[in-house]
């Protein structure tokens, strides 16, 4: 397999994963067609590369909206609970001040390698609207540049049926905090 490519089995039994949790999630994107996502995914193979990582790392993506001015198809991770992408700062900044006990790596640098967007605190809830997640785990989010000036990040959670917005500093990570990606196909 070469770098951001599946080959032709991966590309496969990915596009059989997503297809089942599409049928699965019909409320997710009612009015949506599964083969015309299938036949965008099969276009664009590094964006299927990306879904797939989402997929490996428990993310569960899903199609949750349709942009009918691009023509794209937005996938989110839909896990129950905060992908298996835990106990990271939130960006190679915070990593960096780090002197002692640093984490493998920070969010933004993940999300870059994935080749996928962080959630907003919008689409976040957007998600929420859909079911209930992180109810056990927190989700970092992407933060406004000037709460991060400041050295703050902010992450987003579900409890008591009702979606937090909190604070942290950048440089914190907890093993119960991950992130969510946002996919443009």
């Amino acid at each position: 397999m070469s770098k951001n490519k599946l080959t032709a089995e991966q590309s496969g039994e990915l596009l059989n994963i997503l297809k089942v949790r599409f049928e699965k999630n019909m409320n997710r994107h009612k009015g949506l067609s599964w083969e015309k996502i299938q036949s965008k995914l099969e276009a664009a193979p590094e964006k299927l590369w990306s879904l797939n990582v989402m997929e490996e790392t428990e993310g569960e993506p899903d199609v949750v909206d349709y942009d009918k001015k691009t023509d794209e198809y937005i996938f989110f991770d839909c896990s129950p609970e905060s992908p298996k992408r835990r106990s990271l700062c939130y960006d190679y900044q915070a990593w960096d001040s780090r002197k002692a006990n640093k984490p493998e790596s920070n969010v933004i640098d993940k999300t870059t390698e994935m080749g996928i967007e962080l959630l907003t605190e919008e689409q976040y809830r957007q998600l929420q609207e859909l079911g209930k997640f992180d109810l056990k785990t927190s989700s970092w989010v992407k933060t406004p540049a000037n709460i991060r000036e400041l050295g703050g990040a902010i992450f987003c959670d579900r409890r008591y049926n009702t979606v937090f917005m909190y604070h942290n500093g950048a440089d914190s990570y907890y093993a119960a905090r991950g992130f969510r990606g946002m996919l443009k196909v």
